[in-house]
């Protein structure tokens, strides 16, 4: 604490001693704000790029602006006396309005611009370190200085007012070189993600019957049987609710019994669950929750359509839940072959918000399946193997986000 009171970081490169220079960011550097786009005129594909928000999602602006979605070309320019922003020295780009400002993205623009007028631009002048800024614009966290309403917002004046600590340009490019790399690596992490997830998605629609058909277009070699469909209640031998024993009787949450909620599943990843309440066996007599065999496939059925997960051990469930039990078909296969069936109802009523569906409802759903309990097998170890390494990925991702939010802290005042 005294070190940041007179500006000096925690952690610094070797060979760098003198305290940081405390400035205005309107002293270092200028703000300017987008201008309005009207739809008729987007769509270009050449010419001067035309960022919105959403494209600092677009693959490859991670850390840089490479691409927008739309362009203005030399005509639109004079006929609507847009000037262009032109950065001398870089600078970053960041949301300024709505609910896009507490994401906090903040990339770097290196050439000529237009941005629309949810979007604001910071370009530095010859005294920064383009790397060092856009990582110094990460760490003040830009939405602390909203003006709070029904659509927060900031303004030039409210981002050139902030205090900033800066060190000299030498030791800001050796911050800036170690936060580039970093951020490099993160970047990588993350399309290496995205394209396992993709992969996934691909390869749910191939492995797995399309509607009307009984023959996946992708299978593992050696099969050439028709499917059969089923209904989901074929799938296993008996099912369960769930309920919730009385919260207020603190006895009955001090047991070994997992007891879970929607909450604890996470969307997309039918293999991880998250267990934190734990019941005892009187809870479950005195309420509706039920004692589940292990190795069952629980089901959200009310809000958080979409998550199911398979307990390797006995458990009990809120009320919101499905339970299916002894399973007539492999267990990771089962798992799978639900999750596609709840994605395919989730994307036919796209738009809406799904309250949940009745348990007999879900239960006379049509399923296809292998007849060969082999293929199940393959099928399901096949999936799960896939969610195995998205997991190990997510895992290095994460550590690398925390590990660069740690050094945020610690090498900036």
């Amino acid at each position: 604490m005294e070190n940041e009171k007179i500006g000096i970081p925690k952690l610094r490169f070797p060979g760098y001693t003198d305290a940081w220079e405390e400035r205005k960011l309107g002293e270092v550097g200028k703000t300017k704000s987008g201008i309005g786009f009207p739809d008729a005129q987007q769509g270009g594909k050449q010419g001067t790029p035309f960022y919105k928000v959403s494209d600092m999602n677009n693959p490859g602006n991670e850390v840089v602006m490479m691409s927008a979605n739309n362009y203005a070309s030399d005509s639109q320019l004079r006929e609507n006396k847009w000037n262009p922003i032109n950065p001398q020295n870089s600078g970053v780009v960041f949301a300024k309005v709505g609910a896009a400002i507490f994401l906090d993205r903040k990339r770097i623009v290196d050439t000529s611009f237009l941005i629309d007028n949810n979007m604001m631009s910071y370009l530095f002048d010859s005294s920064w370190n383009r790397y060092f800024g856009k990582t110094l614009f990460e760490k003040l966290r830009l939405s602390r200085f909203a003006q709070v309403g029904a659509l927060p917002s900031f303004n030039g004046s409210d981002v050139e007012d902030i205090k900033v600590m800066i060190p000299e340009e030498s030791e800001q490019k050796v911050i800036g070189d170690m936060f580039e790399k970093l951020d490099d690596t993160i970047a990588l992490h993350q399309r290496k993600l995205d394209d396992l997830k993709k992969r996934k998605s691909g390869l749910l629609q191939k492995m797995f019957p399309r509607d009307g058909e009984d023959v996946p277009e992708l299978r593992f070699p050696g099969y050439t049987d028709a499917w059969e469909q089923r209904k989901l209640s074929d799938f296993s031998k008996t099912t369960y609710g769930g309920g919730t024993p009385k919260t207020a009787v603190t006895e009955y949450w001090d047991g070994n019994i997992p007891w879970i909620q929607s909450s604890n599943l996470t969307v997309d990843d039918v293999q991880k669950v998250n267990l934190d309440k734990f019941i005892t066996d009187d809870a479950i007599k005195n309420s509706a929750a039920k004692l589940i065999p292990a190795n069952s496939i629980a089901i959200v059925t009310r809000v958080g359509v979409g998550k199911l997960t398979l307990m390797k051990q006995e458990f009990a469930t809120s009320q919101d839940f499905l339970s299916l039990s002894e399973l007539h078909v492999d267990e990771q296969f089962g798992l799978y072959s639900i999750y596609k069936l709840l994605q395919k109802e989730l994307n036919n009523v796209q738009g809406t918000s799904i309250k949940g569906m009745t348990k007999a409802d879900l239960l006379t759903k049509d399923i296809m399946i292998p007849v060969e309990k082999d293929e199940q097998i393959k099928i399901g170890s096949f999936f799960k193997q896939l969610d195995h390494l998205i997991t190990l990925h997510q895992r290095q991702l994460d550590h690398l986000k925390l590990r660069k939010k740690a050094l945020l802290q610690q090498m900036f005042v």
